[in-house]
């Protein structure tokens, strides 16, 4: 008889110590595949995100906070920084490029985003239907957005004042929608993109006052790509700036000068990414070392399961012997066993953590807005089944030593 079958049917036998062994293993590897996806595909996320942005400047505060809220806007700003003040590091000749943002309002908890053009050609934005912000008022939706506000070119809505849902709404000007991007797998699907004189209209008291539109030609100025007035400059206020290197001596010297000869803050990326990463990796290497527990308990279990079982089924080994069967294959049949278990256990909790991590995607974390699904297959899995196949090798090799050593004559004549 085939070995493989033969091991299967042994298997078989013995349903619930086999149920109880695939649990405990699928287990264990489940939560090493949903900490492993998850984990992996929001650094990537982040990463991708933060593409092509060397430093971020915001008010006095969290660089993490200033970071989390301007580049990810999972997170509340630390405030405003005045126009004129990043006008001045916009001119420096260490910056080879600004793109200021204005935050503040939202709609239905999607963040209106107040920007340039240069925003759009940072994250490589490409339209799917209208055209791109212009004019006061005028808003292009991410993807994303579009989808959960039931939103298309030509409807209009009014923007809330604050981050949360339910804040005072902007009834004053209606915001309207000239375009709608197509999907780029990163936070910018969720927002609301506008002009910044849009932002600082809606928070303003008189039209003529604050809207650039009504003023003469000759008294508009360009300022990090905003038309303003040499009064607006004074005045007015952005709330963070995406800044670009012009060299790597940018990198040493200006958050520096940004943090003792302002009154601004510099926070850097991929510094406070991989703070952030850090900190939450305590966690993580915790739960995996609790899974890796659990794992080596499904290993005991394998291991003490076809030891009685070998006791039990001595005889029908010895059979074996005496119809022709080597030490060897008796040897291979035992450790079949165990890695068929394992196999088992390694498929189910492959299946289970894919599954839960699609399912946490879907219906929590909304991943066709964060990005992060289920329905992929990273190559560092391969380590898991290949520690799962050690694993099973592993728990029968005594079982499979003791069916090598057994002794034809002795176990016969005691059955006999």
């Amino acid at each position: 008889m085939n070995l493989f079958v033969l091991s299967w049917k042994y298997i078989k036998g013995k349903p619930l110590s086999t149920a109880l062994n695939v649990l405990l293993l699928s287990f264990g590897i489940g939560i090493i595949v949903v900490l492993l996806l998850v984990s992996q595909q929001v650094q990537e996320k982040l990463s991708e995100n933060a593409s092509g942005i060397d430093l971020v400047v915001g008010a006095k505060g969290s660089p993490l906070q200033i970071i989390l809220g301007s580049i990810y806007h999972i997170d509340y700003p630390t405030g405003n920084i005045p126009l004129n003040e990043a006008a001045k590091l916009a001119r420096n000749r260490l910056v080879k490029n600004v793109i200021p943002l204005a935050l503040g309002d939202s709609y239905k908890s999607l963040r209106i985003v107040g920007s340039t053009r240069g925003f759009a050609e940072l994250y490589g934005l490409a339209l799917d239907d209208g055209v791109l912000w212009a004019d006061d008022c005028e808003v292009t939706l991410g993807a994303a957005a579009a989808q959960t506000l039931s939103l298309a070119v030509g409807d209009t809505f009014f923007g809330e004042h604050g981050m949360a849902d339910g804040g005072e709404a902007h009834v004053a000007h209606a915001y309207k929608v000239v375009g709608i991007l197509q999907p780029t797998g990163k936070v910018v699907d969720n927002l609301i993109l506008t002009s910044i004189p849009s932002v600082w209209l809606m928070h303003g008291h008189d039209e003529a006052e604050d809207g650039h539109e009504n003023l003469p030609d000759t008294a508009a100025m360009e300022v990090l790509g905003i038309p303003v007035t040499p009064e607006q400059l004074e005045e007015k206020e952005v709330t963070s700036l995406l800044v670009q290197y012009r060299g790597p001596m940018a990198a040493v010297q200006l958050p520096r000068m940004v943090n003792t000869q302002s009154s601004m803050q510099a926070a850097s990326p991929a510094f406070e990414t991989a703070r952030l990463f850090s900190l939450i990796g305590i966690g993580v290497d915790v739960v995996q070392g609790f899974a890796y527990l659990i794992i080596a308990m499904a290993g005991l279990s394998i291991f003490i399961a076809l030891y009685n079982s070998l006791k039990e089924r001595q005889y029908d080994l010895a059979i074996m012997r005496s119809l022709g069967a080597s030490r060897l294959r008796l040897f291979v049949h035992i450790v079949m066993e165990g890695v068929i278990i394992t196999l088992l256990g390694a498929g189910v909790g492959f299946l289970l953590g894919h599954g839960v991590v699609e399912l946490l995607a879907r219906f929590i974390l909304k991943g066709s807005s964060t990005g992060i699904t289920g329905l992929v297959f990273l190559p560092s899995e391969l380590y898991i089944l290949y520690i799962s196949l050690l694993l099973g090798v592993i728990a029968s090799l005594i079982p499979a030593i003791n069916a090598y050593k057994t002794d034809i004559s002795e176990v016969l004549a005691k059955g006999a």
